[in-house]
């Protein structure tokens, strides 16, 4: 089935549930570009990254959350079709938070069809996931016509309640109106694979944060193994042309041909998740590569420890001290086991076909990231940095408190390398003047490499010294060569300052950035 591009979206009113997260507001943008006459963003979050560019293109953000029915009452009166992408559960400690994940993927949901049935809106387009149907066993090409996955094997609660409020959803297709007899709900469900794309804010932030820390150091399967990704932009297609696959107006059609129906939605292209993404991004951004490879069996294990000792953290898991898990059992199966569908459904009642291809895609997620790493500090892995300030507080301590308890075995150390406690102290003088200097000249330098974040570099260097001032050094040393590059071109007599205002337009037109660069945050 083909649409126009705009086909039931022009002068229509569309409500997005978690519309300032990274697939929704992707999804606000397009249909106000398509021509909407109103868009409506329904998400509990105050703001977010992409909250100047959707009130910039006229998207209205009402705060509100899909667990209060007056929230989403208000939301959705007046709407003709509403996009349902809020959830909750999908990685980290979220996953833990059975309770949580159950009210806003079932209950949210219940209210939102309780809403659409009330005020008469006629197209409902629910955001699912592949684990309606997969729990952990090898899938090759599947399609549509699987069974939903027992509910009771189920190994997070996400993949359980997301099932349940598909089924909720697809049941509902064709309910009549409670106040117009003559309208009906339509409803169907899209089931995307992993999302990628700038701004991504469940799985890549993760892995690289803990790259960045030097805790990235496994993998989990061998490159055998395949999975699916979606890029953002597609998904979004898929989305808009579900939502044309519910109008109940179309010539020679009494119903609408996605009333009801699921699909899968992805670019097309199964692939390792290690060497199509993860590897390339790394390599990028010049982080160290997982040594380490696990095959399922031991991941799953040390994943249920895992599990076990944040359970044991439940009344925690909402603080922002407490870090993410490393690893959980339900993100063991979905990147250690073959897992792939076929879009053919989609292709052919919808339309569907990914716009942009598993290459470009990737190559402006990896852009994106190293445009946000440079404007970000630099600096060692967690166990570098944990030694280097282990080290100047035992120093301190052996040259300047008296030597009694676990004190004594510092200073008896630093009695065998330095001889005395005068060259005790004259090494820990020399040593913060060492960081002092340094972080003075981190200062200065980062005021022509990275000015916005000069007095962070000065407190990092003055802390970790030489293991922090030599990313800057790099830093400074890649740019003043990417400069002198596209500096030979200029006229004679053009200045550094000339030069350097050329440098970000530069870093654009080769690609070394993404022109739709949003700050840092994380449906």
């Amino acid at each position: 089935m083909h649409f126009s591009e705009n086909e039931g979206i022009e002068g229509k009113k569309f409500v997005v549930t978690g519309g300032l997260g990274f697939v929704g507001s992707a999804l606000c943008l397009e249909l106000a570009r398509r021509g909407a006459d109103e868009v409506r963003s329904l998400d509990p979050r105050p703001s977010s990254p992409w909250s100047i560019e959707l009130k910039k293109a006229g998207v209205q953000l009402i705060r509100g959350d899909v667990c209060e029915k007056k929230d989403v009452k208000k939301a959705l009166s007046g709407a003709n079709c509403v996009f349902h992408l809020a959830s909750y559960g999908m990685s980290g400690k979220e996953m833990l938070q059975a309770g949580r994940v159950d009210q806003v993927n079932i209950n949210g949901t219940c209210n939102i069809l309780d809403a659409c049935h009330e005020a008469g809106i006629k197209r409902l387009v629910y955001v699912s996931t592949y684990n309606v149907v997969f729990g952990g066993k090898e899938i090759v090409n599947g399609n549509e016509s699987l069974p939903y996955f027992p509910l009771d094997e189920h190994v997070d609660p996400y993949g359980q309640s997301k099932s349940v409020a598909e089924q909720l959803v697809l049941k509902s297709n064709g309910r009549p109106s409670r106040n117009n007899s003559g309208v009906r709900l339509y409803t169907c469900a899209i089931r995307p694979a992993a999302i990628y794309g700038p701004g991504e804010e469940r799985h890549l932030p993760r892995i690289l944060s803990l790259a960045k820390m030097g805790l990235l150091s496994f993998n989990v399967g061998d490159s055998s193994i395949k999975t699916d990704w979606v890029y953002v932009d597609n998904l979004v297609l898929s989305l808009i042309m579900a939502s044309m696959g519910l109008l109940d107006d179309i010539p020679g059609r009494k119903h609408p041909i996605a009333a009801g129906q699921a699909y899968f939605i992805c670019d097309g292209a199964p692939v390792n998740t290690f060497d199509f993404i993860i590897s390339p991004l790394l390599q990028k951004l010049d982080y160290d590569l997982p040594k380490i490879t696990l095959d399922v069996k031991h991941a799953l294990f040390m994943s249920r420890i895992i599990a076990f000792i944040y359970t044991l953290l439940y009344p925690w898991l909402n603080c922002r001290w407490l870090p993410g898990p490393l690893l959980l059992p339900a993100e063991v199966y979905k990147i250690g086991v073959t897992h792939y569908f076929s879009y053919l459904k989609a292709r052919e009642e919808l339309g569907y076909i990914p716009m942009v291809s598993p290459s470009d895609g990737l190559s402006k997620t990896i852009s994106y990231w190293q445009e946000r790493k440079r404007r970000e500090i630099e600096g060692p892995t967690i166990f570098t940095t944990f030694l280097v300030l282990f080290g100047m507080f035992a120093l301190f301590c052996a040259a300047f408190l008296p030597p009694l308890g676990p004190v004594k075995w510092v200073y008896n150390l630093s009695m065998f390398m330095f001889r005395s406690l005068w060259m005790t102290r004259l090494a820990f003088v020399a040593a913060v003047a060492c960081h002092v200097g340094e972080g003075i000249y981190a200062w200065y330098l980062a005021r022509r490499v990275d000015p916005q974040n000069a007095l962070g570099w000065f407190w990092q260097t003055f802390a970790l010294g030489f293991f922090s001032l030599r990313f800057l050094l790099k830093r400074a040393k890649r740019e003043d060569e990417f400069l002198r590059e596209e500096g030979q071109g200029l006229p004679e007599g053009v200045g550094d300052e000339k030069r350097a205002g050329n440098f970000f337009e530069k870093r654009v037109e080769k690609g070394c950035c993404n022109v739709q660069f949003v700050s840092d945050v994380s449906a």
